[in-house]
């Protein structure tokens, strides 16, 4: 019992208690289950791999050599220095390093994220891709793998500075972050090129939210204001259906992705607009005008074909059939689509229309511009309208519509083209 008046020993840390605690148990241990501990024991705490009769001269070294440095007033130095000693001065750990959890979570998140973009870099992007194709054939489910680029990214660099490019793929980022679903994964794969994952996704389903990234892309690009017309291109490539190895999808995705990017820069060096941009209003102005005509059947947005080529599936000349016609500028059917539509068949995508939800349709196809929906009844719909679209892959999207067509199926029903309105 201390002396009234002695100081009291100072409280050791809890790892120290731990070590204290564990360094008595095992004296009462024999050598075997000595052995095994202690290999698990620094496994944990080091990372190093032994056995188990090197784990035991470590320990038994490691308790001679903190009574050596034990001073002469007989204070002793902690077991976890006289431990970090002796594997230093054996050469198991030829670095030794202490740090926080903290810190070290912070170290291996770092070496597989993207430090411009915050997204995961190339080295993850190839074990993900092998885990999610794992899990694919595992369940028999799509897994989609679509590769992006920036159009005409290498011009903003040389226009306006690296800095600005810097911050046009930071929002090429922050697009990513915000179009895709929380099961999908975005990787920053080169300088302007980025691969997206996703699962349970199949071809029609990844091109819609291709078409999507897209569309938010140039949104986030509005506020940079830069004079290059910065667009995005993209590859996709569908396990099981194109191929069933990693190699083999990018290598298709890859070719997609130039085949489009080719046809992009022929367009521009002919002087045509890019798929995804108006004509520029001057060169509207421009053209001459055109003598009224009688206007064309309306275009489904279904088929692309006049309401006569849509029933009989071939050329004729029998009269069109009887079909609403809005009144529209005669080249109004004739102006180039800003995207190809995406058919919603086999899915369950419909369109709520009104503000109280009083009508439902199914959505026929999807794209840029407008949506084509179908009623199994006859339907008489105001010009304008409000509806919520619910498609696959994307969250409930509410929009204005225009009514741009209107015609009566074979069925009794009613099919209705919209286009959108801001």
């Amino acid at each position: 019992m201390p002396s009234p008046g002695a100081l009291a020993p100072p409280r050791l840390p809890v790892e120290d208690m731990y070590l204290e605690l564990l360094a008595d148990t095992l004296e009462s241990l024999d050598l075997p289950a000595r052995g095994q501990f202690l290999q698990r024991f620094l496994r944990a705490i080091a990372h190093v791999e032994l056995q188990e009769a090197e784990c035991v001269r470590v320990w038994d070294e490691t308790i001679a050599r903190r009574r050596a440095l034990t001073d002469p007033a007989g204070r002793q130095i902690a077991l976890k220095a006289a431990l970090l000693d002796v594997l230093a001065t054996s050469g198991v750990l030829r670095v030794p390093i202490m740090m926080e959890y903290e810190d070290l979570k912070k170290i291996e998140l770092n070496a597989v994220t993207d430090p411009l973009t915050g997204l995961y870099n190339r080295r993850l992007f190839g074990e993900s891709f092998e885990k999610e194709l794992n899990r694919a054939r595992r369940y028999t489910q799509p897994l989609s793998l679509v590769i992006l680029d920036l159009h005409r990214f290498k011009e903003v660099n040389d226009k306006h500075g690296h800095p600005r490019g810097d911050e046009v793929l930071r929002a090429t980022a922050a697009t990513l972050k915000k179009a895709l679903r929380t099961s999908d994964s975005a990787f920053r794969i080169g300088g302007d090129e980025f691969a997206l994952l996703l699962p349970q996704t199949d071809s029609q389903q990844a091109l819609a939210l291709s078409r999507r990234v897209e569309a938010v892309f140039a949104e986030m690009l509005q506020p940079l204001q830069l004079e290059v017309a910065v667009s995005m291109d993209h590859g996709i490539a569908i396990f099981p259906q194109d191929a069933e190895q990693s190699d083999q999808l990018i290598r298709i995705a890859d070719e997609r992705l130039y085949r489009q990017k080719h046809e992009n820069h022929r367009k521009t060096v002919n002087g045509a607009s890019r798929v995804g941009t108006a004509p520029p209003a001057e060169a509207l102005s421009a053209a001459p005008a055109e003598a009224p005509g009688p206007l064309p059947p309306p275009i489904s947005i279904e088929t692309k074909r006049a309401p006569e080529k849509l029933e009989n599936n071939r050329e004729t000349h029998a009269a069109p059939a009887p079909a609403e016609l809005i009144p529209a500028p005669p080249r109004m059917f004739a102006a180039q689509r800003k995207a190809e539509r995406v058919s919603m068949a086999g899915t369950n995508a419909y369109a709520v229309l009104g503000e109280q939800g009083a009508k439902r349709a199914r959505v026929l196809d999807l794209g840029f511009g407008g949506v084509a929906i179908e009623f199994d009844s006859q339907e008489d719909l105001p010009e304008n309208l409000f509806a919520v679209l619910h498609v696959p892959i994307l969250p409930p999207v509410r929009v204005n519509l225009k009514r741009v067509w209107k015609q009566q199926t074979a069925q009794g029903g009613t099919r209705v083209g919209c286009s959108f309105v801001s």
